[in-house]
This record gives C-alpha cells, sequence and structure tokens, in this order.
C-alpha cells in the first residue's frame, strides 16, 4: 500500500509541476525582477496546494481547476489569463482523472474498493463490495447480470 501512496504522490507532483512549468513564463512582465520572482512562487505554492488537496480529499473538492485558476490569475496579465485558464483546466482535469482511476482502483479510503454501481440519482455507490466481488449486498443482484451477459 504505501507503494501505491508514493505512486499517488509522485504523479500529484507531476501535475502540479506541469502547470508550473506551462505558465510561470506568463506571469506579469511589467514588474520588477524580485515581484516576478515572487509571483512564481506564489503560482508554485498555489499549484503545489491544490494537488495536495486534490490528493488528500478528492471527494469534496470541487472545481479544482476553477479554485486554482482564481487563486493565481492575479499574477498575469489579462492578455495571458485566457491562455493560463486553459492550462489550469486542461492538467487539472488529467490529475481529477488520475485520482478517479486510483479511487476506482481501490487507493483511497484506505484501501478500500468500492461498489462499481450507481444510485438512482447517477452518483457512485459508497458502500463496500462484498469479498472478492464488485458489488455491494445491495447491488449484487448486477453482478450476476453482468456474468451472464458475458
Amino acid at each position: 500500500m504505501d507503494e501505491r501512496v508514493a505512486e499517488i504522490q509522485a504523479g500529484m507532483y507531476q501535475y502540479s509541476r506541469a502547470i508550473y512549468r506551462s505558465i510561470k513564463d506568463l506571469t506579469d512582465p511589467y514588474v520588477d525582477p524580485a515581484t516576478q520572482l515572487e509571483y512564481r512562487r506564489a503560482v508554485l505554492d498555489a499549484c503545489e496546494l491544490t494537488m495536495e488537496r486534490l490528493a488528500s480529499d478528492p471527494h469534496y473538492f470541487a472545481n479544482p481547476d476553477r479554485a486554482l485558476f482564481q487563486d493565481i490569475r492575479r499574477y498575469f496579465p489579462i492578455t495571458n489569463q485566457a491562455h493560463v485558464a486553459w492550462c489550469v483546466t486542461k492538467v487539472v482535469t488529467a490529475a481529477c482523472d488520475f485520482i478517479q482511476e486510483q479511487i476506482e482502483a481501490g487507493a483511497f479510503d484506505g484501501g478500500i474498493a468500492r461498489c462499481r454501481a450507481t444510485t438512482r440519482k447517477g452518483k457512485p455507490c459508497q458502500r463496500t463490495p462484498l469479498p472478492e466481488r464488485d458489488y455491494c449486498p445491495s447491488h449484487q443482484h448486477l453482478e450476476q447480470r453482468s456474468k451472464v451477459a458475458a
């Protein structure tokens, strides 16, 4: 399990750095070099904090791309903000997909897998599946259908 946690942390670090590398040169060029360095550090910190929060609490972090962009937009001139927003959205979407893969593999919640069924409202079932199964007791009938279909 420690290997999986290390893999997730390394992946999130790479996403954070990818955002930073793609937008660091777009910071406000009309300020003095010391202020520009300060802006870059603030952007890096915001990227890292966002990725850490996404990794530590993926279920309760709505719109991480919007939150990150709101945190860093003041460091960029208005002419570059559309490009910054696009970069942030693309990389954060990829990070969210990575996190979703890890959730489906059972990496979160202490390594406990989640039922593969969805509720009537279309949200994933939060219950723990039966041992050696993909579905919880409430949805075990779905597993029988999938075996018949196969």
